[in-house]
C-alpha cells in the first residue's frame, strides 16, 4: 500500500477495431473505493445504485463500495461500431476501518471540476485529495493525493511533504528523482514507491506525464482477494459466499452477464 492505495491498475494504450471494446462484466467490491481517471476514449460506467455513467479523459468516477456495490465497465455504443483508443488508471482505495462499511455511493466529477496548479514547464491536475494548496472537490475518507502532471524537458517539481508515503507512474516520457540520499531514473512501467517522509524532486529527461499519488498510512492492514479487500479476512469470506450464491444486487441495464467468483 502507498497510504490508503493498494491497487493500481493501468489499462492500454490499446487499439479496438471497429465492433470491439471493453467489456468487464459485472463484478462486485466491498470496503473500498475504486477511482477512475482517462488519458484516452470511453467507459460507460453502471453499477447496482442505478447509475449510468460516460467518463471521458480527464474526467473522475470514485464510486464508494462500503457494504458492498455491483458495477460493469464497457466501451460506449460509438467505439464499439467504429473503434477507437482505450487509456486509463484504476486505483482502489481502501477504506478507514470505521468507513469499511458505509452506504456505497457513486460520485461523478466534470474534468472543469478538478483545480489546476501551474509551474515553469510543469501542469499540475489535482485529482483527488489536497496537495500545494488545492483541494480537490472529489471525496475522500482519508488523506491522500492524487495528481495528473504534464511536464516540459526539463521541467523540475517537488512532491507534497504534507503526505508522507508517496509514488509515481510515468505515463509517458521519463523522469529522474532524487531525496532522501536516493536518486534514480524512471521510464514508463510499474508504480515506483518513493522513499518515505522525505523531500522528493522529480526532473522530466524530455516531455513527460506523470501520475503522483499517496498519503498517510491506514489504520491497520488490509486484506485484498478478488474484488474484496478489508481489515477483516472472515468479512472477504462472508462476500465471497454471497456473490457466489448471487445475494449482490444487480446491475440495472446489465443484469445478463457477470464474473464468476474465481475458484481458489
Amino acid at each position: 500500500m502507498v497510504g490508503p492505495f493498494i491497487f493500481f491498475d493501468q489499462f492500454g494504450p490499446a487499439a479496438f477495431p471497429p465492433s470491439g471494446g471493453m467489456d468487464v462484466r459485472p463484478h462486485p467490491h466491498i470496503n473500498l473505493a475504486t477511482v477512475t481517471y482517462l488519458f484516452e476514449g470511453e467507459i460507460i460506467h453502471r453499477d447496482s445504485l442505478g447509475f449510468e455513467q460516460a467518463i471521458r479523459p480527464g474526467e473522475v468516477n470514485w464510486m464508494t463500495a462500503g457494504r458492498g456495490i455491483v458495477h460493469s465497465e464497457r466501451s460506449g455504443p460509438v467505439a464499439r461500431a467504429t473503434g477507437g483508443r482505450m487509456h486509463g488508471i484504476q486505483l482502489w482505495v481502501a477504506l478507514p476501518a470505521a468507513d469499511e462499511e458505509t452506504e456505497p455511493a457513486f460520485h461523478h466529477h466534470p474534468a472543469s471540476a478538478l483545480p489546476e496548479l501551474r509551474r515553469p514547464g510543469a501542469i499540475l491536475r489535482l485529482i483527488a485529495g489536497s496537495a500545494f494548496g488545492l483541494v480537490s472537490p472529489v471525496r475522500t475518507f482519508s488523506p491522500l493525493f492524487y495528481i495528473d502532471a504534464a511536464l516540459d524537458d526539463g521541467a523540475r517539481i517537488e512532491l507534497p511533504r504534507q503526505h508522507p508515503e508517496r509514488a509515481v507512474h510515468v505515463v509517458a516520457g521519463r523522469v529522474h528523482w532524487q531525496g532522501g540520499g536516493e536518486s534514480g531514473s524512471l521510464g514508463r512501467g510499474p508504480l515506483a514507491v518513493l522513499p518515505p517522509d522525505v523531500g522528493i524532486e522529480l526532473r522530466a529527461e524530455g516531455p513527460s506525464r506523470v501520475v503522483l499519488l499517496g498519503g498517510a498510512p491506514l489504520d491497520g492492514e488490509r486484506h485484498i482477494w478478488w474484488n474484496f479487500v478489508s481489515s477483516r479476512p472472515e468479512r472477504i469470506e462472508e462476500a465471497a459466499r454471497a456473490w457466489k450464491e448471487g445475494r449482490f444486487p444487480k446491475v440495472p441495464g446489465d443484469e445478463v452477464e457477470f464474473i464468476p467468483l474465481p475458484v481458489r
